[in-house]
């Protein structure tokens, strides 16, 4: 596994149902990381300009969930599928939009709502909706849309994978510790897990982008990570960045263009590669 801290001026920005038990989940024991919650609801900013007109629909999973889908246009099945996980803020309509860009590269994507309908407004909204997240209901939730990408007539997808930011990227990570299927997780400055054991049930290939100056995931808890997962056997790529923490949101003070570009490539290489080889 290499690391890399070179960067891009190019790309753009992205903004099976088991039939087990949901696993417990394994992420870390603060939504904070190891910052109090003023400095790390300090680290966020919400967008309040308007995102563009989305291009998909809203489905209910088999949870009773619902979620966002965008399809490659005129695309018809079997497609790979991408179960996108909100930041903390929500499935908002930025999220959405997000959604589609996916879905302008090929990929059917589900982006699922693990708030149940609750986007919040501002950061103290938000961190409260983290820390009322029921983690066995999350479970099911992105076991559904797993189901939903493999089963659903317009999808039959033969690859399936993750993506999330923040509480999303955290989610996504535990996604393919959820779902053996899964074939890639990518994980953007989301908490990981520095436990072989846990890690040892993941299939996919992992891809987890960090930023080197975030104070709520330091660098010796990225290094207990990639050590965590070389010892699980888990095929996985980490990159980071000379950036903090949320670097690729546009709309917050720590955003890193450069950054946020090079991450995107390495995130769009890394899922053409896993999903649809």
């Amino acid at each position: 596994m290499k690391r890399l801290t070179w960067v891009l001026a190019a790309a753009l920005m992205l903004g099976a149902c088991a039939t087990s038990k949901p696993s417990e989940v394994a992420r870390a024991p603060s939504p904070t990381g190891a910052v109090s919650e003023e400095e790390f609801k300090a680290m966020h900013t919400l967008r309040t300009d308007a995102a563009p007109a989305r291009k998909g629909q809203e489905v209910t999973l088999s949870d009773g969930s619902k979620a966002y889908l965008s399809l490659p246009e005129n695309a018809t099945g079997p497609l790979p599928g991408i179960i996108v996980i909100h930041e903390w803020w929500g499935l908002n309509e930025h999220v959405q939009h997000w959604t589609d860009r996916l879905a302008a590269e090929g990929y059917a994507a589900l982006a699922v709502d693990l708030y149940h309908g609750k986007v919040a407004t501002n950061s103290t909204e938000a961190l409260a909706l983290v820390k009322a997240v029921d983690d066995a209901q999350a479970s099911k939730t992105v076991l559904a849309a797993h189901a939903f990408l493999k089963g659903d007539p317009r999808i039959q997808a033969p690859r399936t994978g993750s993506i999330g930011w923040c509480f999303g990227g955290g989610w996504s990570l535990e996604t393919a510790m959820l779902v053996p299927e899964l074939s890639a997780a990518v994980l953007y400055y989301g908490h990981p897990v520095t436990d072989p054991e846990k890690l040892s049930t993941i299939k996919a290939q992992v891809l987890g982008i960090f930023g080197t100056k975030d104070k709520s995931i330091p660098q010796e808890t990225v290094r207990a990570f990639e050590k965590a997962l070389e010892e699980a056997g888990v095929r996985s790529r980490i990159v980071e960045y000379d950036a903090d923490h949320a670097f690729a949101n546009p709309s917050g003070p720590r955003y890193d263009e450069r950054a946020a570009a090079s991450a995107w490539a390495e995130t769009s290489a890394f899922l053409a590669r896993t999903l649809k080889r």
